[in-house]
């Protein structure tokens, strides 16, 4: 029998109210859980690792000296959103990458919303990943970022909040899908007592969304990753396989006559959408950098006449660099005329001097991050810094005060969690993937990471952190089966 402790009630606790009874929406799955023994759950965690390691669910550490691949762990402990809250949280959603779609849009063509002064011209025309062979060409439909991971927390006062926008290449969906099918293996019976939202259709919806990024009427869709030994190329795979279309790197493709080929057995074939997971500046050693063995030679060109889509477009980069995020719902406003639906996080532009006083003032409070940043890398948290530092990030702040935002030390919600001393709270956060084709469409969940050390409020992979399911309830209520497509035969 597993006690679930009284919550922190400094965190917003996401199965248990501050008084320790269970939530609406927990409740058929705290009981179950209450029931199970330590013994039985670790013999299910075994499992998973056997199995996950088994189908080649990896990632690599950059800056591993061993070069060795790791587990991301799993936890059995799913994180369940009740209908109300998701529906909410997917239209905040929806209306935050249709702004930012429209910026992207905007700052390439008529740059109305810098001659507003909304945001700042030097934030937009000198950010390292704003691409000036981007200016004045208009993609189809106008879309930019088909796939976007939106980063969002739970505070202590339980609303949620945008952390930060993902519109490069997000990573992270083939966890969420896999994580699924772990559960409905290990615990089918689970799933004959919640209504839980499908997220196995995903593929076939990312599939539509590239199809729809060309003028072409039956294209073909390539995945082109930088190969084998990028940390996510599991998802590469994973997608590729997936979607039923080829997985492909730089040098399987070729530019002829304007156009992009995919050398097979039978002879070239033209390629017409790129699921691109590589950065802009490898992607076109004539264009950008020269030294990059992992691009294709003139696809840039291609890409400008429009024979090829590329999905996300070159140039998104700058919509979700760190020191634009705090204009986002600004953006909102200014092309939409709507009032945001998620907020922001407080945030602190180091490059102000007013902002960057406060700063140096209450580092020991704040969350300090690098603008270009990722990873959970070139980050201090405050609170759980030694002197020394603090001392390296104030000369750091001086000595490059536009390198850098800070944000207010959130109280992440928590969610019980089978760590080794039982089930316990562990910080948690979301990252939903949005598509942006034909019409905006995601899945009803996404990836939620959690921080597995006690207390801790980094939950990357690359940091020690781990991943859990997530259950979107349907309005139904919990009584009925959900996602039969992961049932196990």
């Amino acid at each position: 029998m597993h006690a679930l402790a009284l919550p922190d009630a400094r965190h917003y606790d996401e199965m248990l109210l501050a008084s320790g009874a269970v939530r609406p929406h927990y409740q058929g799955f705290a009981g179950w859980l209450q029931a199970q023994s330590p013994e039985a759950l670790a013999r299910k965690r075994r499992e998973a690792d056997l199995l996950f390691r088994r189908v080649g669910i990896t990632f690599a550490v950059y800056g591993d000296e061993a070069g060795a691949e790791r587990l991301i762990p799993f936890d059995l402990v799913p994180r369940v959103i009740p209908a109300a809250d998701w529906q909410r949280l997917e239209a905040g959603l929806r209306q935050r990458v249709m702004a930012l779609n429209r910026f992207l849009a905007d700052i390439y063509h008529e740059q109305a919303i810098v001659r507003a002064g909304v945001v700042p011209a030097e934030q937009v025309l000198t950010n390292s990943q704003y691409q000036p062979a981007m200016r004045g060409l208009t993609l189809p439909h106008g879309i930019y970022a088909h796939i976007t991971g939106v980063d969002v927390v739970r505070a202590s006062d339980g609303e949620f909040y945008v952390l930060e926008d993902n519109l490069r290449v997000p990573s992270g969906v083939s966890y969420m899908l896999e994580n699924r099918k772990m559960m409905m293996r290990l615990f089918p019976e689970l799933f004959a007592r919640y209504a839980v939202a499908p997220v196995a259709h995903y593929p076939n919806l990312l599939l539509t969304t590239l199809r729809h990024a060309t003028t072409v009427e039956n294209p073909t869709v390539v995945v082109l990753t930088p190969g084998q030994y990028n940390s996510a190329y599991f998802e590469h795979a994973f997608l590729a396989q997936q979607m039923g279309v080829e997985l492909v790197e730089g040098q399987d493709l070729f530019v002829k006559n304007d156009y992009v080929y995919l050398r097979t057995t039978a002879g070239p074939v033209r390629v017409d959408a790129i699921y691109r997971r590589i950065d802009d500046a490898f992607l076109d050693p004539l264009a950008f950098r020269a030294d990059s063995m992992l691009g294709v030679p003139g696809l840039l060109s291609v890409y400008r006449k429009g024979h090829v889509a590329l999905a996300n477009a070159i140039g998104t980069g700058v919509a979700d660099d760190k020191s634009i995020y705090p204009y986002v719902p600004e953006m909102i406003r200014f092309y939409l005329d709507e009032a945001p639906i998620l907020a922001n996080v407080p945030t602190w532009q180091c490059r102000k001097p007013v902002e960057l006083d406060h700063v140096l003032q209450h580092l020991p409070e704040l969350v300090v991050k690098e603008v270009h940043g990722a990873g959970g890398y070139g980050m201090l948290i405050g609170p759980a810094a030694s002197q020394a530092e603090l001392a390296d990030f104030r000369a750091r702040l001086r000595a490059n005060p536009g390198n850098y935002i800070a944000q207010p030390t959130l109280s992440l919600s928590s969610c019980p969690t089978f760590v080794e001393s039982g089930i316990a709270p562990r910080h948690i956060d979301l990252r939903p993937f949005v598509l942006t084709g034909k019409e905006i469409c995601m899945v009803a969940g996404g990836l939620t990471r959690v921080a597995l050390k006690a207390g801790s409020l980094v939950v990357n992979s690359s940091q020690g952190g781990g991943t859990k399911d997530t259950w979107v309830l349907e309005e139904n209520g919990s009584s009925t089966p959900g996602d039969k497509s992961f049932l196990p035969v």
